[in-house]
């Protein structure tokens, strides 16, 4: 687990008893403690520095009932640090393994009448996160269910990546395995909009060499890595030309990967006579090929085979 860059105490973020002096020379808190009705209170914390957290979400760190985290320890440094006291509560950790028993466990202490508050580890919860179970579980139980929301990794990376922003597909976390990720890219090429997935510094030069492979060198694409933290970076440049960037050591961090769609509408491939005949009226074979195979972002063996098979079918 990579802790947030506010665990280490980097950049500093806001003075352990969180103060802030009025323009009248008083003081007040950061946060207001008030009595929540009972429910459901998704919470959006920081993806890296502690400082964009929201007055809202304190708010409800400080009034719930009962606290839920992915990372209880991370929980407890964020309230810590922004001066939110945690009182007689103890932080309920729900993650892969605990998911049941404590998704149970909390659903038991809305229906008492408890305000529950659940925090991801980082970002918004539900987004790649065991929470989404919870909420799920709570909506079906007919509970209320409302969340807080704060920064998301995946839209802090569009933000800064340029690429289009109109249209994105958010696919999570690939395949571990080279075939498996292979199929799921095949299944994405033909996505209208902006790619944009979660990575492993490990993985995250294969990843770019199978997408390369499968969507098309050429096809832009940034690499988005630490967000928000002292070491953000954002890496832009073809698929072909991050995949050997990265190729031989990989990065350390946060990493969100952005693959821009195709440039141009890809030929449904019962439509692929068609744009090779109009193409043979004025070209050579060679050259329709390259010029269907360029215009509409096929591979190139494809369509030199339909041409192949559209010769024999017109002799």
């Amino acid at each position: 687990m990579v802790l947030p860059q506010w665990w280490h105490g980097a950049p500093a973020p806001i003075t352990s008893v969180a103060i802030i002096e009025s323009a009248k020379g008083g003081s007040s808190l950061n946060y207001q403690k008030t009595t929540l009705p009972a429910g459901f209170y998704l919470v959006g914390v920081p993806i890296g520095t502690a400082r964009d957290i929201t007055l809202r979400a304190l708010d409800v760190l400080a009034s719930a009932d009962v606290l839920a985290a992915e990372d209880t320890r991370s929980l407890r440094r964020l309230m810590d640090i922004h001066g939110v006291p945690l009182g007689d509560r103890r932080v309920i950790a729900l993650h892969d393994h605990s998911a049941v028993r404590v998704q149970d466990q909390l659903l038991a202490a809305v229906k008492d009448g408890k305000a529950v508050a659940y925090a991801s580890e980082a970002g918004m919860p539900l987004i790649a996160d065991p929470g989404f179970e919870l909420a799920r579980a709570a909506r079906a139980a007919g509970l209320p269910l409302t969340c807080a929301p704060g920064p998301s990794a995946v839209l802090t990376a569009l933000a800064l990546g340029g690429l289009p922003t109109d249209a994105f597909f958010f696919a999570g976390f690939l395949p571990n395995a080279k075939a498996a990720r292979c199929r799921a890219l095949e299944g994405l090429a033909e996505v209208a909009g902006t790619l944009v997935c979660y990575e492993s510094p490990k993985r995250l030069g294969a990843m770019l060499r199978d997408a390369a492979q499968v969507l098309g060198e050429g096809r832009e694409a940034a690499v988005c890595r630490e967000l928000t933290k002292r070491f953000e970076e954002v890496q832009r440049g073809t698929l072909a030309e991050l995949a050997a960037r990265y190729a031989e050591k990989a990065p350390k961090g946060e990493i969100v990967v952005l693959i821009d769609r195709g440039r141009l509408e890809t030929v449904r491939e019962v439509d692929l006579p068609s744009a090779l005949r109009l193409a043979l009226e004025t070209m050579s074979m060679r050259d329709a090929v390259d010029a269907v195979t360029a215009a509409h972002g096929l591979p190139r063996r494809k369509v030199y085979q339909a041409a192949l098979a559209l010769g024999k079918d017109d002799n």
